[in-house]
């Protein structure tokens, strides 16, 4: 691939991405991105003081698409947040390896802040206030970034969920249980399901 005469911070964050992408968050180096550019290590250097600069773009990319309006008003405020999530979820959850980057940078990036933003405008909407409403912005964080995980790299079809399905009945019969139920259980299911018990909980 021949070296590009001017790098821009999309040409960065798209090799980057795609080096991660292939062979997961640990593959991310300069080194590695540099390759994946045609270009010297050195040279990447040039364009980004490190790795962390670097892992800021491919976030800020993965978030790009993200509609951060809120739905429209006269719809409830759970599902107005519901909406939301799911389009964090399509953006991110098509980059499953870089989804911790996401918990690592987020106070820096405009694509999460005007998200977040317009989250807890539908939380003050609701009547949650204070360190109530704080609590439940990163309480919804944590659902998404460690649902989103679970998912694609701890499906509830993978090897071990039927693991887990044949554990001794004597010793784990609800853990046994659960797995061979798993089985009726798709991922738009389990992650809505899981949200929607999460944000019931926040009217409470």
């Amino acid at each position: 691939m021949p070296r590009p005469r001017s790098l821009t911070q999309e040409h960065l964050a798209v090799a980057a991405l795609a080096v991660i992408d292939r062979d997961g968050l640990a593959g991310l180096s300069m080194r590695t991105v540099a390759k994946e550019l045609g270009m010297s290590t050195m040279g990447l250097y040039r364009y980004v003081a490190d790795r962390d600069e670097l892992e800021g773009l491919v976030v800020e990319r993965v978030l790009s698409s993200v509609d951060p309006t809120p739905p429209d008003a006269d719809t409830p405020w759970r599902e107005r947040i519901e909406v939301m999530v799911r389009r964090l979820r399509d953006s991110v959850g098509a980059h499953p390896a870089a989804v911790p980057l996401t918990l690592t940078h987020r106070h820096r990036l405009p694509g999460l802040l005007r998200w977040s933003e317009s989250v807890l405008g539908l939380l003050a909407e609701a009547g949650i206030e204070g360190d109530r409403r704080v609590v439940a912005l990163r309480g919804l964080i944590g659902y998404v970034v460690g649902a989103i995980q679970l998912e694609h790299l701890g499906s509830l079809a993978g090897p071990g969920t039927t693991a887990i399905a044949e554990l001794p009945q004597d010793r784990f019969p609800y853990m046994a249980q659960a797995a061979r139920d798993a089985a009726g259980v798709d991922p738009e299911r389990e992650f809505f399901g899981g949200l929607g018990v999460y944000l019931r909980g926040l009217g409470d």
